[in-house]
C-alpha cells in the first residue's frame, strides 16, 4: 500500500465535491492535503477544517506554471504519494451550455469550444499527471517498492456521451485511453495510475441550478441501483481504496449504479 502517514496529497479541483470528500478521506489516511482549486473560500475552509498541515493553494490547471506552484507546495509538505485529479474548468467563451456538432440551425460548434473542452479535461489532466509523475520519482520507495500513485477521474460519458456531449465525451475517452498507457510508462518508478468514471453524482455542478431535493428527483431514477444519485463520499472511498490497495494499477474503474445510456 501506498502509506500516506508524514506524506503529502495533491487534489485538483480539491474544493469541489469529488475533491473535498477526497481531501477528507486522504487527511484520515495521515496526508497533508494540497487543496488546488479557484475556489479560494471553500478551499481555505476546507484546509482548515482538515488542519494536520494541509493547505489551499489557488491553481489555474490551464496554467503549467500554476499547477507548478501546487506540486512543489505538495512536495514542501512530504513526499508527495497520492495526486487525485479531480477538478472541472470554466466553460468556453461565450458557451451557453451543452453543444451538438451541428445545431438544429445547422451552425456547427465552434472548433474553439472543442478545442477549450478537451483542454480542460484532458490535456489539464496529462499536465497534473506528469508534473505528480516527475515529483514522485524522487521519493524514496516505501517498504512495498512504490513512490506514488496518480488517479484521474474519467466519466461514464467517455463510455457512452450523450446527446450535446461530444468535446466532453472526447475528453474523458481520453482519460480512460491514456491510463493503461501511463500505468505501464510509470510502472519501473513504481508509481501507479488508476481513473475513476463515474455516473451520476450529487455535486456542486447541480446545486448551483436546482436543490438537493430537485436533483435527486430529476436524476436519480435514472440510475438502476441504488435508485439515487451518488454521494462524493463513495468516489472519495474508492480513492482511498485505490491509494491502499497497490495492485490496482492501469485501469479505468466505473462508479455509477449500473447506470448506462
Amino acid at each position: 500500500m501506498v502509506d500516506l502517514t508524514n506524506a503529502s496529497a495533491l487534489v485538483t479541483g480539491g474544493a469541489g465535491g469529488f475533491g473535498g470528500a477526497t481531501a477528507r478521506r486522504l487527511a484520515q489516511l495521515g496526508a497533508r492535503v494540497v487543496i488546488a482549486d479557484v475556489a479560494e473560500e471553500r478551499g481555505r475552509a476546507l484546509a482548515d477544517e482538515l488542519g494536520n498541515g494541509s493547505v489551499f493553494v489557488k491553481t489555474d490547471i490551464l496554467d503549467e506554471h500554476s499547477i507548478a506552484e501546487a506540486v512543489q507546495t505538495a512536495v514542501g509538505l512530504g513526499p508527495l504519494r497520492a495526486a487525485v485529479v479531480v477538478h472541472g474548468g470554466p466553460p468556453a467563451p461565450g458557451a451557453t451550455g451543452p453543444a451538438r456538432v451541428v445545431n438544429k440551425e445547422g451552425k456547427r460548434i465552434p472548433l474553439a469550444n472543442f478545442a477549450h473542452t478537451v483542454n480542460v479535461y484532458l490535456v489539464s489532466a496529462f499536465a497534473v499527471t506528469s508534473q505528480a509523475a516527475e515529483a514522485m520519482a524522487k521519493n524514496e520507495p516505501l517498504a512495498s517498492n512504490q513512490r506514488g500513485v496518480i488517479i484521474n477521474t474519467a466519466s461514464i460519458a467517455g463510455y457512452e456521451g450523450q446527446t450535446g456531449q461530444s468535446a466532453y465525451s472526447a475528453a474523458k475517452g481520453g482519460i480512460i485511453g491514456m491510463t493503461l498507457t501511463i500505468a505501464r510508462d510509470l510502472a519501473p518508478l513504481g508509481i501507479r495510475c488508476m481513473a475513476i468514471a463515474p455516473g451520476t453524482f450529487l455535486t456542486f455542478a447541480y446545486s448551483s441550478r436546482m436543490t438537493d431535493e430537485q436533483a435527486q428527483a430529476h436524476w436519480g431514477p435514472t440510475v438502476p441501483n441504488p435508485k439515487r444519485m451518488g454521494d462524493p463520499d463513495e468516489y472519495a472511498r474508492l480513492a482511498a481504496h485505490i491509494v491502499e490497495n497497490d495492485f490496482l494499477n492501469g485501469t479505468t474503474i466505473r462508479l455509477d449504479g449500473a447506470q448506462r445510456f
